[in-house]
């Protein structure tokens, strides 16, 4: 069993990853940190805590995100893919009594708390997951295994612009400085993610046969996220849940392969948030230590099964 940390932005497909982390047997939630991204950070709070109490895991930490990324600039919600509340139509409740949220210390006291056995997974902007290193220093989180980020995307199209991801776009300052100072980390780019289509029928199938706390949030939430895809790419067969993947890849050895790469990502100008490696057949040499891991490739069908099984909540 994997002990893992969140970082989501409560989103579709963020709330999708952090449903199924609460649901694989293979995975032990210790924490999650949410922030601003797809929605605010007051309803991306509001949104984890409503899962967390849905699954009977309020023992969970949940600790409190940034607003709005380290340029300190105005920050674009995405309403028209996730909803006004992140969850498609789905209205989770407005507030909740009692509910404990700590600050960014909780993250190191975590760290510790799991120390050399915690894989930190972060779905949503860097931002939150920058902040140790620049609030506690460059070693603050040597003592976690790897990273799972999603983000990026290498040789192919972005999603924002022509070039960048929206998680990297959204703060590029932050994406960059948590590659850089973070180690062991794996990379789960528009490259695979794209092509992790879960279709309308594995949905239907999940809405009359799945025994999870979560079976009537699923398909109206899948419903109002594929239906934003559609209009994106006309023809698409399903919806692209990106944020299970670095989850998927945890769980499932083998099932993602990667590319060993120095990645760095573009911070200005035009090419803001491109995520940047030497692909050439001679690259420059590079110390392994600065090398991180791109997720290349993916067995669809291996992901499309290990998410209608986890769903199932058997």
């Amino acid at each position: 069993m994997y002990n893992i940390l969140m970082f989501v932005d409560s989103g579709v497909d963020d709330s999708l990853a952090l449903m199924y982390a609460l649901l694989n047997p293979k995975l032990n939630v210790v924490g999650v940190v949410s922030g601003y991204g797809n929605i605010s950070k007051e309803q991306s709070l509001h949104n984890t805590a409503y899962l967390l109490k849905l699954a009977g895991r309020e023992d969970i930490p949940i600790i409190a995100g940034v607003a709005g990324p380290l340029s300190g600039e105005l920050t674009r919600y995405y309403p028209d893919i996730h909803g006004e509340k992140g969850l498609g139509p789905i209205q989770p409740p407005a507030d909740f009594e009692g509910l404990k949220v700590y600050d960014i210390d909780k993250i190191i006291e975590i760290v510790n708390q799991y120390k050399n056995n915690l894989i930190i997974v972060g779905v949503g902007r860097q931002t939150d997951l920058a902040l140790p290193f620049i609030v506690y220093g460059a070693n603050a989180l040597k003592d976690v295994v790897a990273f799972y980020i999603m983000g990026g995307a290498f040789l192919v199209p972005g999603n924002v612009t022509a070039e960048a991801e929206a998680n990297f776009f959204a703060d590029p300052i932050a994406a960059d400085l948590v590659i850089e100072k973070g180690h062991n980390v794996f990379i789960h780019p528009l490259n695979i993610t794209n092509s992790a289509l879960i279709k309308p029928e594995d949905i239907d199938f999940l809405a009359k046969n799945s025994q999870s706390p979560f079976k009537n949030l699923i398909k109206p939430a899948f419903d109002y996220y594929f239906d934003a895809y559609k209009e994106l790419v006309p023809g698409i067969q399903g919806a692209p849940i990106h944020d299970v993947v670095p989850l998927f890849a945890l769980t499932n050895p083998g099932a993602v392969q990667y590319l060993p790469k120095q990645v760095r990502i573009e911070q200005f100008g035009q090419s803001r948030g491109k995520s940047m490696a030497d692909f050439r057949p001679n690259p420059e040499e590079v110390a392994e230590n600065k090398k991180d891991w791109i997720g290349m490739k993916i067995d669809l069908n291996r992901f499309r099964e290990d998410f209608i099984r986890t769903f199932q909540g058997r």
